[in-house]
């Protein structure tokens, strides 16, 4: 099983690379990397902990970052501002779907929490995911943060994964928590959304 996993530089998505690492999956790291909207340190924390996960896991996970500063200005342009994240979202599953297709891979692994924040209400999941076609393997869909942490904390990515930095630059004030799949539709309708990911998917780039 080969499987590509969103990285960020937050807690949970390298413990789901990890957990899904341990059950056997040959996994490749995908960081989208935020430009002007993020911390520098963003990009220098995805690579340590891409270097904690191999070490943890004896398996060499390739780490590829893309160029997601034009997407979210893409976004920002295009769409109702409380739409940010899910879009933002919607975006990266889809460039995760195209790349895990050139590359053999059989899934997307993302460390979405049920209602943990505002992009991972049921009804922003199923907005981000519409028209998808593509397995999303959510290991700690049920679990609570603390839970999540206690992993983080036993294979040596939690304290990696809390390096201070200022966040996300784009973020909206009040985020949509219940997404319309009608109201996507047609902020989609208004730019060339599939070209975007082929630019995005260009712009790959192994860095570790």
């Amino acid at each position: 099983m080969k499987l590509v996993s969103l990285l960020s530089g937050g807690i949970d998505s390298p413990v789901a690379s990890y957990v899904m690492a341990k059950q056997g999956a040959e996994i490749i790291l995908l960081h989208m990397d935020n430009g002007c909207y993020a911390d520098e340190k963003e990009l220098d924390k995805a690579k340590l902990l891409a270097s904690r996960l191999s070490e943890i896991t004896g398996q060499e996970m390739p780490l590829y970052s893309f160029d997601h500063e034009v997407n979210q200005t893409i976004i920002h342009k295009n769409c109702e501002n409380s739409y940010q994240c899910v879009f933002c979202k919607r975006t990266m599953q889809r460039v995760a779907k195209e790349f895990a297709i050139q590359h053999g891979c059989s899934g997307i692994v993302m460390g979405d929490s049920l209602g943990q924040v505002a992009s991972q209400t049921l009804r922003n999941i199923r907005a981000e995911g519409y028209d998808l076609d593509f397995p999303i393997i959510r290991p700690f869909i049920g679990m609570d943060k603390l839970e999540i942490i206690e992993i983080a904390e036993e294979i040596g990515t939690y304290d990696l994964s809390i390096i201070p930095t200022s966040g996300c630059g784009i973020v909206p004030v009040k985020p949509i928590t219940e997404a319309s799949i009608e109201k996507i539709k047609a902020m989609q309708s208004k730019f060339d959304f599939d070209q975007m990911i082929k630019d995005c998917i260009a712009s790959a780039k192994r860095i570790q």
